[in-house]
This record gives C-alpha cells, sequence and structure tokens, in this order.
C-alpha cells in the first residue's frame, strides 16, 4: 500500500487509514448490535477506542459512515464471489462457486444481514443500489452462459433476483440464524431447484 492513501477526495497517511477502517468495523459492529437509530457516534468511537472529534476527520456524520459500510460490504462481497467465480470450468460451476463464496464471506460478516436490512428504512434508495450491483453480477453470467448455450433463454433479470433471493434466505437460515455453514444437503437441493429450471 503506498504512503497516502486518497479516500472520497481526501488524503490520510498510513496510521489515518488504518485509523479508518477502525471506524469503520467498529460501525459494523454497533449497527449490527445496537441498530442505525439506537447507535450514536459516541458508541462507535468508543468500540473503536479512539477521540470522539477523531470521528469528524474521516466521516461528516453517523449516516455517512452507515452509507460507506453499505458500500463497503457491496465491494467485498462482489470481489469475493468474481475471484471464486474465475476458478470455474463452466457457467453452472461459476453460479455454483459464486453461492458458495456469498455463503463463506456471509460467515465472517454477519452483521451483514441487519445493516443492509436496516438500509430500507433508513435509505431507500441505498438500499436499492446495493441489490442493483449484486444483479448486475448475475445478469454478466446468466447472459455468458445463454450465448454459450448452457443456459435456456430466458427472462434474465427475473433469474437475477430469484437467484439473489435463494443465496439471501438461505444464508440467513443457516450462517445467520443457526450461525453453520449451509447444510450440503441443503445447498444441493438449492442447485437442483435452479439448474432444472436453467438448463438448455
Amino acid at each position: 500500500m503506498s504512503e497516502k492513501m486518497i479516500v472520497e477526495e481526501k488524503i490520510f497517511t498510513q496510521k489515518g487509514w488504518e485509523t479508518r477502517e477502525k471506524l469503520l468495523i467498529a460501525a459494523e459492529e454497533v449497527f449490527g448490535k445496537k441498530g442505525y437509530y439506537e447507535a450514536s457516534i459516541v458508541n462507535i468511537t468508543q468500540e473503536a477506542k479512539v477521540a470522539h472529534g477523531t470521528f469528524y476527520n474521516y466521516f461528516p456524520s453517523k449516516k455517512e459512515i452507515f452509507d460507506e459500510l453499505i458500500r463497503y460490504y457491496n465491494r467485498e462481497l462482489r470481489l469475493a464471489i468474481k475471484d471464486e467465480m474465475k476458478q470455474a470450468v463452466n457457467y453452472e460451476d461459476a453460479q455454483r462457486k459464486g453461492f458458495k463464496a456469498f455463503f463463506n464471506w456471509v460467515k465472517n460478516r454477519r452483521n451483514l444481514y441487519s445493516i443492509v436490512q436496516q438500509a430500507i428504512v433508513v435509505d431507500q434508495e441505498l438500499y436499492r443500489w446495493y441489490y442493483d450491483k449484486l444483479a448486475i453480477g448475475f445478469l454478466k453470467s446468466l447472459s455468458e452462459g445463454i450465448q454459450a448455450g448452457e443456459f435456456k433463454t430466458i427472462d434474465q433479470e427475473t433469474v437475477a433476483y430469484c437467484l439473489m433471493a435463494i443465496g439471501q434466505f438461505l444464508g440467513m437460515r443457516w450462517v445467520y440464524w443457526e450461525q453453520q455453514d449451509v447444510p450440503e444437503e441443503v445447498f444441493d437441493s438449492a442447485m437442483k431447484l435452479i439448474f432444472e429450471g436453467l438448463r438448455k
């Protein structure tokens, strides 16, 4: 990493970048436990173990750090899925690997569910943006699978949102509520449902 980092048109030293990361990690914990409306900047700075005034060197408001968490989640999740899908041997395998990557990522980001769902009341545009960005990845992969002759010609946006719903609720049922991996038989059943419908 370079000596200085440029983030949102601000220049931070290495130490400044690390402090910003500490604040984001603390905000993830606080928003996950307390919820957006009950959380305060004081809670976040106490969790991060930094002075209260330090917060404003990085974020102008509670809303701004919440927004950045949503954007950060989205970037990191899409990157994790993309990296895993690169190893696929075909488009069906890519979808399977994408789901696995999502479930594995969520294990280490359990606050994802509560924070993203809070966005529906905190900022509906941000909530929609989050899922629209994920849908773009699904649409690209589905389109390529159709062009390659692996998948049926079918409305891609409909399928993309159906696939996101399957991942969302299986992750909630097992990873979030039960704090365990999605069982193999559950995963296999979901994949059977998906690909018996998609295969050409």
